[in-house]
């Protein structure tokens, strides 16, 4: 059987997802998002994060010291079974406390369970006392 393809509504609604995961500060919900052996790319040259446990061991760490996060997203495109979205975000450090700011994109690849097996992300960071 084919699969279904994927639609902005759905990337929409993971999205929302990772927001959620993001907001709380919840690595567990984030993990859930992906598949067992999903390849989580924060940076262009590094090495992935490797599958569920690496993703959730990822987020464990960063959002450790993050507090009041606020994120949004966009689709911009889909197509076949890989989506491509704009986000934001911004949160305090509770550590040095300035605000920080992120502007970046998502390139996404999900499979048939709408779970994500691929993300790529670029982003710029900004910080303010």
């Amino acid at each position: 059987m084919p699969a279904r393809s994927l639609t902005p509504t759905a990337v929409t609604d993971w999205l929302a997802r990772y927001k959620d995961a993001w907001e709380r500060r919840d690595p567990d919900r984030a993990a859930a998002l992906f598949t067992e052996n999903a390849a989580y790319h924060e940076l262009p040259f590094a090495e992935p994060k490797p599958g569920r446990a690496g993703i959730r061991a990822y987020w464990a760490s960063v959002t450790e010291d993050q507090r009041d996060v606020a994120f949004e997203s966009r689709v911009v495109a889909v197509e076949g079974r890989t989506a491509v979205a704009r986000w934001s975000a911004s949160f305090s450090s509770a550590s040095s406390g300035p605000r920080v700011e992120l502007d970046g994109v998502f390139i996404l690849v999900f499979e048939r369970d709408d779970l994500c097996s691929e993300l790529r992300e670029w982003w710029h960071v900004r910080t303010s006392p």
